[in-house]
């Protein structure tokens, strides 16, 4: 572990944490500075994370910016903070998606509470993203619920506040057995070494039984496929992402769906490897479903926010695949495509706000030949939607492409029946297009206004990315490999070893 003697990420946690109390009850400064502040707390968290990202050491697969420090000793919770290949672009993510909610996707109404909310959903989803404390990565885990629930509530559609509940309370009942398999590992630590602590790093050095361990992995399963959300424990995602207001709808998909594909590489397979070679075939096969079935949904769809939600249905499948296909490929193609998933939806997501604030709806059959008096609109969702197809030279093709190489590689039936769901991609994507973009525009349609000078400026940094890491993914990839490295390597000595003293 590499230690640093500044507070580079505590101050990804202070700094939005401190931005989001003075949006909220700064009563003393006028609307207008308070907005500012929480504006500028996003930017600050931004540049800390490229900071951190510029310094982190490539090709060192251990943590890095490792602070540790004992928080309430007597129940042997720590300050364990630390990022590594995995982690690392989850972070960057999140802090650059926030100031483009905030810049993009701003409701009209209560900008202040909208701000706080958002920049305290940030704090708390970096936190769990950091902390290598059990028991504090569950209590950031947690406290993303309650921003989360409150922009569905506060700003969503007419069925927000059922959507918003039933979210609610699936992620927390998720969350549970989340909570009593954290406990129950720490307990079996302490029974076996003396020492009551939450400490990661410590708790891998646990002896469990297979039964055991089965049993720990599947607590944490399903606090994580339930936040992904991972077929068939997705239910909440389709009504909660139409509810949602554009912005909420894009934290929801790029940020706080990561927390759960994250909890599968880091608190499932690295852990609990043996229960994770037990669980493969299962995993792959709950996997290839979703992604067929999220595709086949999404061909149906009239609503475009539902298609995307769908949509990325189909995408969790493919980091699950990725993820459980236990080679070194499929696990850094799960990783590069978290990172991808979440800016590509996140400008997707964007562009049908975009499209509904123009014409109050982003109901299919009521749009049509956009493409006419919005160009530059329609040259920005193709973009976007080819990234999502996977076309070769934009970022989605390399994660997707790793993936499915890397599944080949180790269970070659799966990877081969997955394939049919760029297949898919392809057809409901374009085919949207084709209903939303062609065609003559007529009406209201063809009184659309083509992107403001901001709305392009809020789309840059994505596009940017998009065409950036489609040519150059070693920029990510030099340093998700060797932290993905040490989980395959992790996971076949102890099966390996386990089996020869069998």
């Amino acid at each position: 572990m590499n230690h640093s003697s500044f507070p580079w990420l505590e101050l990804l946690v202070l700094v939005p944490l401190v931005g989001a109390i003075i949006s909220a009850g700064a009563t003393g400064l006028s609307a207008l500075v308070r907005e500012r502040v929480g504006q500028a707390a996003a930017l600050i968290t931004l540049g800390l994370s490229i900071a951190v990202i510029i310094g982190f050491a490539a090709h060192d697969g251990g943590y890095q910016f490792v602070h540790h420090t004992s928080w309430i000793s007597s129940m042997g919770i720590s300050w364990f903070l630390g990022v590594d290949g995995i982690s690392l672009f989850l972070v960057g993510l999140t802090a650059l998606i926030v100031p483009i909610v905030l810049y993009g996707a701003m409701p009209a109404e209560r900008r202040l509470a909208f701000t706080a909310w958002v920049l305290l959903l940030e704090a708390a989803s970096i936190g769990a993203f950091i902390s290598l404390d059990l028991l504090l990565f569950f209590l950031f885990f947690e406290l993303t619920l309650l921003p989360s629930y409150f922009l569905i509530v506060g700003w969503g559609g007419k069925e927000r506040s059922r959507a918003a509940v039933k979210f609610f309370l699936y992620t927390f009942f998720g969350s549970a057995f989340l909570l009593v398999a954290i406990v129950s590992l720490a307990v079996l630590h302490e029974h076996q070494t003396g020492v009551l602590t939450f400490a990661f790093p410590e708790l891998l050095k646990t002896h469990l039984s297979s039964t055991t361990e089965l049993l720990l992995f599947l607590g944490f399963l399903s606090a994580f496929a339930v936040k992904s959300p991972l077929f068939p424990f997705h239910t909440w995602s389709p009504a909660t992402y139409r509810e949602a207001p554009t912005g909420a709808s894009i934290l929801l998909a790029a940020i706080l769906a990561k927390l759960g594909t994250y909890g599968f590489l880091r608190f499932c397979i690295t852990p609990f490897p043996h229960a994770t070679h037990t669980m493969t075939p299962i995993m792959l096969t709950i996997a290839v479903i979703g992604i067929l079935y999220g595709a086949g949904v999404a061909a149906v769809q009239r609503d475009l926010k539902q298609l995307v939600a769908y949509s990325s249905l189909s995408q969790v499948g493919f980091i699950a695949l990725g993820a459980f296909a236990l080679s070194t490929q499929g696990l850094s193609g799960a990783v590069l495509l978290m990172f991808n998933h979440g800016i590509i939806t996140a400008a997707l997501f964007l562009l049908i706000g975009m499209i509904a604030a123009r014409r109050g709806s982003w109901d299919i059959t009521q749009l049509r030949g956009l493409q006419g008096p919005a160009p530059i609109m329609a040259a920005a969702f193709t973009l976007v939607m080819l990234a999502s197809i996977g076309l070769p030279g934009l970022s989605g093709f390399v994660s997707e492409f790793l993936v499915l190489l890397g599944t080949f590689a180790t269970h070659p039936w799966w990877a081969a029946v997955a394939s049919l769901g760029v297949v898919l991609a392809a057809l409901y994507l374009l085919w949207a297009y084709q209903r939303v973009f062609h065609g003559k525009a007529e009406g209201a349609n063809a009184q659309i206004v083509d992107l403001s000078m901001r709305e392009r400026l809020v789309l840059v940094p994505l596009i940017a990315l998009i065409v950036v890491l489609g040519i150059f993914p070693n920029l990510l990839l030099d340093r998700i490999n060797p932290s993905v490295q040490k989980i395959v390597d992790h996971s076949a000595q102890v099966v390996s070893s386990s089996g020869a003293q069998r």
